[in-house]
């Protein structure tokens, strides 16, 4: 189960993992986990 909340933009060839919730804008090829933690590129940064 996915949730989203608010206006949000997901960009392109982005993955979102189980039980994720995603509050913020993701960009392109990323991967989010948990709530908004995005893995971009081997950089992580939580938003």
């Amino acid at each position: 189960m996915r949730k989203y909340f608010g206006p949000i933009n997901i960009g392109n060839n982005v993955k979102i993992g189980a039980n994720s919730i995603v509050l913020k804008n993701i960009p392109e090829n990323s991967t989010v986990v948990g709530c908004n933690r995005i893995i971009n590129n081997k950089k992580e940064a939580a938003i």
